[in-house]
């Protein structure tokens, strides 16, 4: 092994164990491999950054505009509310078209912006028909991201690989060429969600008490005002006991205490509870009890005369500008008027250093304020989504949302009966809903997600690393020479197998880019079509739900109250079967 390939393996190490403890963004460690690869004169600076000139690069980046155009004018909630209010009462039946709905709209769409979109709808559609939103969101997940193996356009991972394999010389696919593959995956998909994986799927009832152990459980303050009918009261028989909570702790005089069989409630305490978000909307109903926060140490009830005040739950989406920052830092209760209460990040309830804790993409806030104000936050900004609501009519999507739907469409015709190049369609199309007033110039470039476009210009680099020291010639020889005995069949599913593994620590686009240029490298080796391994290896990107790490899983994580172990037996089993699945459709849609 030369020195060179010991570095890139070693720096391929390091990228694996950043992306997986996110201690730094993702385009972040892509610019340091980068720094380093050229600093250690593995790239010369042009090769290093030759990915960032891909014409892929600025088509993904169109996508974005016209994917953004739609979801600002209201079109995705539009279809969604509509397909969902159509469903019906009956779980299975609502189930399988909230995966229909999800994969149709993946199939065009990033898929997490598609799970954001429905997941708030799905929640009160679940409680309208008295069934645990857990039987509901996970399969929508799942449909989500399989919905993008259907086309070229459905993930940025087929971009990605369509690009590389261009790179690399040979035919890019067309927009629909993996849509009868994608089409199988999704059916089987759904078929195991609503029968296997039905059974399989955790059940919490319709949100009620009954089962406290596996419902989102928060700690908050809650302040005894003068005349409050608890004062007097000991610990242990107070009446918030009647709506399940657990005293944990009181704060009095500044001094933190538990409580024992002997303590008596005093005005002025503040009492530390433990109990489901349902119950904490019947405390506020309590006379002379009052929500603190950090945030907001002197609001109360009568801080919003002739209001109704409310307690929700509200979803950090994709995009949100709540994303990275602290509710300090954007001053959450001056700009949105509410109090958060608590936070709930996979399965923990968060209250020590609330304010300064920095949020992400899928965690829940429990809000507290007036109705109208938690109403308002269905806005493009700040990018909540409200747990438990009802399919709502978008407030934009009119003329200018079916003018940005025409201009998609007419966008996808022109470049897949080749009018015009794939880029070229999809850059005009860019440019005709921004030109058109669907959308404006600086919202669409709030859409493009820019990590990930470094993240796939810097990982197609360090594939070219690999190629031109080596690196993948090794690799692919280790593992054809492990598996070739038993035959090309056997070296394509290491592949497959080894492409799902890596999804877990990296983002699918980057496991793609780097196990690429070694299945590519093996496929020669063997005489094998490189072009198959290639779309077996991008395939497999989009089918692992072994863990919540994927954004959609991510998303439904903590709304469907889930459990790590859910995703290892049921989203396990399905990877299995799916990924059976890709090898047997590879070898009937393509030559091996």
């Amino acid at each position: 092994m030369s020195f060179e390939i010991a570095i890139i393996f070693a720096l391929l190490l390091g990228i694996i164990v950043l992306f997986a403890t996110e201690r730094l963004p993702v385009d972040i460690v892509t610019l340091i491999g980068l720094t380093l690869l050229t600093g250690m004169g593995i790239l010369t600076p042009a090769e290093a950054f030759a990915g960032f000139s891909n014409e892929i690069l600025l088509m993904l980046g169109s996508i974005f505009v016209l994917g953004g155009a739609l979801q600002h004018n209201g079109v995705p909630q539009l279809v969604a509310g509509l397909l969902l209010k159509v469903a019906g009462r009956k779980p299975r039946r609502l189930a399988t078209s909230l995966m229909l709905a999800a994969a149709s709209a993946s199939a065009f769409m990033n898929n997490t912006t598609v799970a954001a979109i429905l997941v708030p709808p799905a929640t009160g559609l679940a409680r309208r028909s008295g069934i645990s939103a857990s039987k509901l969101l996970l399969p929508l997940a799942v449909a989500a991201i399989l919905g993008g193996t259907c086309t070229l356009i459905g993930t940025s991972t087929n971009i990605a690989v369509s690009g590389y394999i261009m790179k690399s010389g040979m035919e890019p696919l067309s927009m629909f060429e993996v849509l009868p593959v994608g089409l199988v995956l999704v059916a089987i998909g759904i078929l195991f969600m609503v029968t296997v994986g039905w059974r399989m799927l955790p059940d919490h009832g319709n949100d009620t008490i009954g089962e406290p152990t596996e419902l989102r459980n928060y700690l908050a303050e809650v302040e005894v005002l003068p005349g409050s009918p608890l004062i007097g009261e000991h610990a242990f028989d107070w009446g918030l006991s009647l709506v399940n909570f657990r005293l944990v702790e009181i704060v009095r005089d500044g001094n933190p205490q538990i409580p024992g069989s002997t303590t008596v409630i005093e005005a002025g305490d503040t009492l530390i509870v433990n109990g489901v978000a349902e119950n904490l909307r019947k405390i506020a109903k309590i006379e002379r009890l009052a929500f603190r926060s950090k945030l907001t140490p002197g609001q109360i009830e009568s801080d919003f005369p002739g209001s109704e005040i409310a307690v929700v739950e509200a979803l950090i989406l994709p995009g949100s500008e709540l994303t990275g920052a602290t509710l300090e830092g954007v001053q959450f209760w001056q700009r949105y008027g509410l109090t958060v209460l608590a936070l709930h990040r996979n399965g923990v309830s968060i209250l020590e250093n609330l304010v300064s804790e920095p949020m992400r993409e899928g965690d829940i806030l429990l809000l507290h304020g007036p109705i109208e104000r938690t109403k308002e936050l269905s806005r493009p900004e700040p990018r909540l989504g409200l747990l438990g609501s009802e399919p709502s009519d978008p407030v934009l999507g009119t003329q200018k949302g079916w003018q940005a739907v025409a201009i998609f469409v007419a966008a996808i015709i022109v470049g897949s009966i080749g009018w015009l190049p794939m880029v070229v369609a999809f850059l005009g199309g860019a440019l005709l809903v921004i030109l058109t007033g669907c959308i404006s110039a600086d919202k669409a470039r709030e859409f493009i997600d820019w990590r990930l476009l470094i993240l796939i210009g810097g990982m197609t680099a360090f594939g070219t690393a690999m190629e031109k020291t080596g690196a993948s010639e090794m690799l692919a020889g280790w593992v054809t020479g492990a598996l070739s005995p038993f035959g090309v069949s056997a070296v394509l599913a290491g592949f497959i197998l080894l492409t799902i593994l890596l999804t877990q620590p990296m983002s699918n686009a980057a496991a793609a880019l780097v196990v690429l240029p070694v299945a590519i490298s093996a496929a020669g080796s063997m005489g094998a079509d490189p072009r198959t391994f290639a779309i077996g290896v991008m395939l497999a990107a989009s089918v692992s739900f072994m863990t919540p790490l994927e954004p959609a899983c991510l998303l439904v994580y903590g709304a469907g109250k889930y459990r790590m172990i859910d995703f290892i037996k049921i989203g396990g089993l399905l990877t299995l079967v799916l990924a059976v699945a890709i090898l047997v459709l590879l070898h009937l849609f393509w030559k091996i």
